[in-house]
């Protein structure tokens, strides 16, 4: 009789943890820099359903009010994102803005209470979100210029509006080496805030609807974060991974074989 050795491993009736997902990562020699992506979300057919589903970030449910995640403002990454937003908004007409006179009267940009520069908020909204009525219709005002003008979002509005839900995490170790982590804007990354939203579009299924995935649909998102080259990368092994050749054996055994 033929004896089958019991795995170590756990049992195939052992949960898959509900949050597990896939990575892969590749040097960066050039840049002394390790790049980690999140796989499982960049292969999702994630897409923004802003004003065709979205609840919003409040406390509750408030698809009507058509504000996504602009309630509290966007947060500047640092003082060239400010510039170049205070650039745009000085090019936008009172035909692309609801709210320029009021930004006329007391800007565009302010600290919050926890000193962070932020966008200004009108009547408890971000002051370039057009509401529910206005004649472009309701959403970012910047976003709805962009499209009209031919030009790309991504050179107008806040850093942190054009990448979500995607995320660039950096850590750096001791001699100097740089790891770059992309991967989804989850709940926790908004900090103690996140817990209390309602709703977040990366936990809903309908969200997850989108005609292509995420890495191709944000292609520009991810070109502007990590650059043409690595993103160029990235696209090869991912497309190479949908026609069903995933094995990746580790980096020393293949160098092994091309020798």
């Amino acid at each position: 009789m033929t004896r089958v050795a019991r795995s170590t491993i756990a049992s195939v009736t052992t949960p898959i943890p509900i949050d597990l997902h896939e990575w892969v990562s590749f040097e960066d020699h050039e840049e002394d820099r390790t790049w980690v992506f999140d796989v499982t979300f960049l292969t999702s057919s994630w897409n923004c359903i802003f004003g065709n589903g979205c609840q919003g970030v409040l406390t509750g449910p408030a698809e009507e009010l058509v504000q996504g995640c602009c309630s509290y403002g966007a947060h500047f990454v640092d003082a060239d994102d400010v510039a170049r937003v205070e650039a745009v908004a000085a090019t936008l007409t009172a035909e692309e803005w609801q709210f320029k006179d009021k930004a006329k009267k007391k800007g565009t940009i302010t600290t919050n209470d926890d000193g962070d520069t932020v966008t200004r908020l009108v009547d408890d909204a971000c002051i370039f979100l057009n509401r529910p009525g206005f004649p472009t219709g309701p959403g970012c005002a910047i976003h709805y210029a962009a499209i009209s003008r031919g030009t790309s979002y991504v050179e107008m509005k806040p850093e942190v509006c054009w990448q979500l839900p995607l995320r660039r995490d950096e850590a750096v170790d001791d001699r100097g080496h740089v790891t770059t982590t992309i991967t989804q804007w989850d709940r926790k990354h908004w900090g103690g805030g996140g817990d209390d939203f309602h709703w977040w579009c990366t936990e809903d299924p309908a969200a997850f609807a989108g005609a292509s995935s995420v890495y191709a649909s944000m292609a520009e998102e991810l070109t502007a974060m990590v650059g043409a080259a690595v993103y160029e990368r990235l696209g090869a092994y991912l497309e190479r991974r949908a026609s069903g050749v995933v094995a990746l054996p580790h980096p020393t055994v293949r160098s092994t074989k091309n020798d």
